[in-house]
């Protein structure tokens, strides 16, 4: 299989712009790796990029997931195998383009087998606070409590399933991977992790929650319904849902946003540091222009070198 070539990274780090460029650069389609911009709607909330972006070249896996589906590493795992064999079969190259690090690790390592939701537990686990499933998942599974998000209730919840279903930690369960024997179950890689400055990126991220307001995603966030449990956890979500309810103000509300993009991006950096070997770009030392030729010359080099 030809490779695909990865440009990953925090998000607000202008990761789609700088894609969309050096495959408009080298003839290539862009595959999005966000978990949440594979959603239909919620445009502004997913910060997707804009009509000028998507117009430099092909895009695939974005807005092509209804609101209401749950949305998970193997699903997209599948779709974006997919997608990318047919960019091979028209003869052009595929770059990976994202910041959610499993959906990543799905393509470059494979995923493990692991159950399919159960709707009975489900059910349990819906009648539980999420201090009393915290409390279940760390005397089962301790590992899994210093690696996954724990204020995030579907990832607690899945933690816990696995744990139940498999009869073993979810860490461990998780840790395996795909046969690479196997066709399909994983993507040869390379890329490059761009990130910036820490004051740069913080100050893109509040900006870019400024603009989304100005921009109309409260009324955006009051018409997306129904919407799944996978799609709610996108960062904003809750506490614009928060504001219409009456319990914060615009302004409290923008800086919870913020500070919760923020974190978010300081996790992005930290996982992939630790996940990937990919080259890493401070584009804080690059003009958009020098960060274009530079991965476009490392793209063009290592996806001819992948070729059958």
């Amino acid at each position: 299989m030809r490779r695909a070539f990865f440009i990953v990274g925090p998000t607000a780090t202008g990761k789609s712009e700088l894609a969309a460029a050096v495959a408009s650069e080298i003839g290539a389609e862009i595959v999005s790796a966000d978990a949440f911009q594979i959603y239909r709607g919620l445009d502004l909330l997913a910060a997707k990029p804009n009509c000028s972006t998507l117009a430099k070249a092909p895009h695939h896996l974005i807005s092509t997931t209804p609101l209401h589906e749950e949305m998970n590493a193997e699903k997209y795992r599948r779709a974006a195998s997919r997608v990318i064999g047919e960019i091979h079969s028209r003869g052009n190259l595929a770059i990976v383009v994202g910041g959610s690090g499993l959906y990543i690790r799905a393509l470059t390592h494979g995923l493990a087998p692991l159950p399919e939701s159960d709707p009975k537990l489900r059910e349990k686990f819906n009648a539980m606070s999420l201090d009393e499933l915290r409390s279940q998942l760390v005397h089962l599974d301790p590992e899994a409590m210093r690696k996954i998000d724990v204020k995030n209730r579907c990832r607690v919840v899945r933690a816990l399933e696995i744990c139940l279903l498999t009869g073993k930690p979810a860490s461990e369960a998780v840790a395996g991977v795909a046969d690479p024997g196997k066709a399909g179950s994983t993507i040869p890689a390379t890329g490059v992790l761009v990130f910036r400055d820490r004051e740069e990126l913080y100050a893109r991220i509040n900006q870019r929650v400024e603009a989304m307001f100005e921009n109309g995603v409260i009324e955006e966030v009051r018409a997306a319904a129904p919407i799944s449990s996978t799609a709610s956890q996108m960062i904003g979500f809750r506490e614009i849902q928060q504001l219409l309810d009456g319990k914060m103000s615009i302004s409290q509300c923008i800086a919870a946003i913020q500070q919760a993009t923020r974190r978010y991006a300081k996790r992005q950096l930290t996982w992939f540091r630790r996940q990937t070997s990919f080259f890493s770009l401070n584009l804080s030392l690059l003009s958009h222009n020098e960060g274009v030729k530079w991965i476009s010359l490392r793209a063009d080099a290592a996806l001819a070198d992948g070729d059958d």
